[in-house]
């Protein structure tokens, strides 16, 4: 076995570790459940939420398994008496400070809220609830964030996320105390600031507390989700379409990334990505192939009779001027299978080598 490798003992249970590995990591690799608010696996961890405490064999205190880093023989509990007092005690801080529904629990949000669903699988203690005056931007305007201060617990993911990712440094902590708040230089609206509106922001929110403007909140109940490839640019980030209606009316009314890991953009996408989908329902969107007739005017078609309109116009060019009278351009929102295949038309068929692709300019 590599020095790099050793065992330790999570819940009685041998698990395999890697120097550097946290405990966290090690826990889920192994299909243990750890409750977390404040990580996210594409930041460095802090320990902020303390919901994922757990004990550690020789150490007076709890500790975060999100950035206690295991070394060899070491033996961890993560469920236990002690725990769930700690959990219960907690989960009712954050509740005492925060905005709950008539049943008591944190509010849902179209977002999802994970407080309201770790408070579900418990009994929070009771406390009176506390005045936390956190500073908001209701006049911000831009137009697709907004931040509820009431359902902020100040995990920082969304700071963290916009320094260590996107490493623009719009928004950030400030002020001290019950009146910590997620702030901008001199509280001015996004539009103002470095921000680029990407959304990160709120997709990373355990909350809630950033939603967006424009998409409703909470989505429909008949809301289902649609796996896709962004059409923006060459990169090939997948994206979650939250589609509502039914198929003769379905709309898209939000878009979402897929969860960190699971495909190319790791969980990210830019202000296009996330924000421009107005495009699929505009009015003047083309829907349908069109062929100018003989009169002048464009005239709704067949695919077929459409690509036998195009291959014709373009062995007419060939035969009238010669091949390199010809010129193609390919689309970086093609996939690199159309791509290859729309050089193979131009270089195999029509025997020209005029062929571009724009992300190439």
């Amino acid at each position: 076995m590599s020095s790099n490798r050793f065992d330790i003992e999570i819940n009685g249970k041998a698990c395999s570790a890697e120097k550097g590995e946290t405990v966290f990591e090690v826990a889920a690799r192994e299909g243990i459940n750890i409750p977390t608010l404040c990580h996210d696996t594409r930041l460095e961890p802090a320990g902020a939420c303390r919901v994922c405490l757990v004990e550690v064999e020789g150490q007076r205190r709890l500790e975060p398994g999100c950035a206690w880093k295991v070394s060899e023989g070491m033996k961890i509990t993560t469920e236990s008496d002690r725990i769930e007092r700690h959990r219960k005690v907690l989960y009712g801080l954050y509740l005492a400070d925060h905005e709950l529904d008539s049943e008591g629990l944190p509010v849902e949000t179209g977002n999802g809220n994970q407080l309201r669903e770790l408070a579900m699988k418990t009994e929070p203690l009771a406390l009176h609830p506390v005045e936390a005056p956190r500073a908001g931007r209701p006049a911000d305007e831009n137009p697709y964030i907004r931040f509820e201060p009431d359902l902020c617990i100040l995990c920082a993911r969304c700071t963290r996320y916009c320094d260590e990712v996107e490493a623009v440094n719009a928004i950030t902590l400030a002020n001290r105390g019950s009146q910590t708040t997620i702030a901008t230089a001199g509280m001015r609206g996004l539009l103002d600031t470095t921000c680029e509106l990407c959304g990160g922001c709120i997709d990373t929110c355990p909350t809630g507390a950033l939603v967006e403007k424009k998409s409703p909140d909470p989505l429909p109940a008949d809301a289902r989700k649609v796996r896709t490839t962004c059409n923006f640019c060459g990169v090939g980030c997948q994206l979650d379409l939250h589609v509502v209606g039914t198929n003769g009316t379905s709309r898209v009314a939000k878009v979402t990334s897929p969860p960190p890991g699971e495909t190319v953009n790791d969980g990210n996408l830019c202000i296009k990505g996330r924000f421009a989908y107005d495009f699929i329902h505009h009015e003047d969107r083309i829907t349908e192939p069109l062929i100018r007739g003989e009169d002048g005017e464009l005239h709704p078609a067949t695919w077929e009779e459409a690509i036998a309109a195009a291959a014709e116009g373009l062995g007419k060019v060939k035969e009238k001027y010669g091949a390199d009278a010809l010129g193609f351009v390919s689309s970086s929102r093609c996939t690199g299978e159309e791509n290859y295949l729309m050089q193979k038309i131009s270089r195999a068929v029509y025997g020209t080598n005029n062929i571009h692709q724009c992300s190439a300019t």
